[in-house]
């Protein structure tokens, strides 16, 4: 089933509903099947597209898939080299790219190049496209190269209508839902947005660039029932609220996503926005979007429960979707553990891609392997405790950085931190410990804080202060900066 499907049904059913920003469904379609138009040629093996979100994102999501291309969003906040490399790589393509970002880009066998306002004038003129180009592959998103280059994740129309269908129902949405999207278009959260929402009736409006203080406006103004953020976004959008007076009455659900969620700020954003639902959503890029949610019922039951185990849950990403299964396993990659115990999370689905560009990874009975450490509980809730290839290996012991993050975080003296492993010619490697600081956080109370907490053997060996951590645009700690710079100290 091909993604243009999602688009057609929806407008076959409700043509006259309003899809993105003012624009219907009907009006959506016809947009996208000029940009086919406009885009399709013998010399074009994908439409790439630079720029910042706004409607044309959908127009070419849709118009590749009706013209049998592959649609591949750019990450425009890469310096200009790594940017021509990405560039480079997807010939032969068509390059839209926002005016204003142009001169950015260098001159690449292969890639022709239009303005947006120069596609847009061709949209214009062109008939639309007339029937369907079948093509396998609906999207190529780069992965964000936290741990090296990126990689060019392959998520076939099968993988992305699989999540759709399993989760969204046609048209299910209030007459009044308005989603704000404000994560990157080149984010597998800007592409399952636009498909979740043209498919469940649910009207879109873009935000080009996130500022917190424009988010609060724009979700008053625009009376924003539905919005996800990631969690170094959350704390910056509150004060932002607080400041300008605001309660977001028109905010229902609120997910967030892309990286650990510090309980002191959910538990902030739960008392300060109670007649909202939060939404914990646990994905990645090869997975096509969510494969676990806590949902907001889970969110109330954890926040006021009094019982460790059920409070915890806060920590936790929730319990498998429909249609997927998550198993965790050792070390070995085969033995599935039992409740409790730290291995590797494991996922299998239809809408599970575990492809690269010439590359399939996952195994011969579907099972891709995340990198991701955690845990399920006897309830079948999932714990996510970072990349393995963050964990700290001293003396032969495997620790997770995560949990020392959050036992820091619950400090009232620390604001944020990140915990990484330095070289140390006795253990192998050592715990360092970055903190950002709320006021005069001490050393050594804050050494006496993990080894009551935890043991002496988690309690961080090197501490450093700074006034901000490292984050990518989708949230995930750049922890491998960290490690660069404080190897030597």
């Amino acid at each position: 089933m091909q993604t243009t499907l999602l688009l057609d049904i929806a407008a076959d059913a409700d043509p006259d509903l309003r899809a993105v920003g003012d624009w219907t469904l009907a009006e959506m379609r016809a947009q996208a099947k000029r940009a086919a138009a406009a885009a399709a040629s013998d010399n074009v093996g994908q439409i790439v597209y630079c720029g910042l979100n706004g409607a044309i994102v959908p127009q070419l999501l849709f118009g590749a898939g009706y013209a049998g291309l592959p649609f591949c969003p750019l990450n425009y906040r890469l310096p200009d080299e790594q940017l021509n490399a990405l560039v480079a790589r997807t010939a032969p393509a068509l390059l839209v790219v926002a005016d204003e970002m142009a001169a950015r880009i260098g001159v690449h066998e292969g890639v022709t190049v239009m303005h947006v306002s120069a596609f847009e004038a061709a949209m214009c003129t062109a008939p639309e496209f007339d029937g369907y180009a079948e093509n396998d592959t609906a999207v190529l998103l780069f992965t964000s190269g936290t741990t090296g280059a990126p990689k060019a994740a392959v998520l076939r129309h099968e993988n992305l209508t699989s999540y759709i269908l399993n989760t969204v129902d046609l048209l299910a949405a209030e007459a009044d839902e308005t989603a704000l999207v404000s994560v990157p278009n080149y984010h597998i959260a800007g592409i399952s947005a636009i498909l979740s929402s043209v498919y469940g009736g649910r009207r879109i409006v873009y935000l080009s660039a996130f500022s917190p203080e424009d988010w609060v406006r724009t979700v008053d103004v625009e009376r924003v029932t539905h919005a996800m953020l990631v969690p170094t976004m959350l704390d910056r959008v509150l004060d932002a609220a607080a400041n300008a007076g605001s309660s977001l009455p028109s905010l229902r659900a609120l997910s967030y996503g892309g990286g650990r969620m510090p309980e002191p700020v959910i538990a902030r954003a739960m008392t300060a926005l109670p007649h909202v639902g939060f939404v914990n959503a646990y994905g990645l890029t090869e997975t096509s979007s969510t494969i676990a949610l806590l949902g907001a019922e889970d969110h109330r039951t954890a926040f006021a429960a009094t019982n460790p185990a059920v409070r915890r849950r806060l920590h936790s990403v929730g319990k498998p979707l429909p249609g997927i299964e998550i198993e965790i396993r050792g070390a070995d990659g085969k033995s599935v553990l039992a409740a409790g115990e730290s291995g590797e999370v494991y996922v299998r689905g239809a809408q599970v891609s575990g492809e690269y560009l010439g590359k399939k990874i996952t195994d011969d009975k579907g099972w891709f392997a995340t990198n991701d450490g955690g845990s399920m509980d006897a309830e079948g809730y999932l714990f996510v405790e970072g990349r393995l290839d963050d964990v700290i290996v001293r003396g032969g012991e495997n620790i997770s950085p995560g949990e020392i993050e959050d036992c820091l975080r619950a400090h009232p003296a620390v604001a944020d931190c990140a915990v990484i492993g330095l070289p140390c010619a006795q253990w192998g490697e050592k715990i360092g410990a970055v903190v950002v600081a709320r006021g005069g956080a001490d050393e050594g109370a804050l050494a006496a804080h993990i080894r009551a907490a935890l043991r002496s053997t988690k309690t961080p060996e090197a501490w450093f202060f700074t006034e901000e951590l490292p984050y990518n645009e989708t949230g995930k700690l750049l922890r491998r900066d960290l490690k660069k710079l404080y190897s030597g100290g």
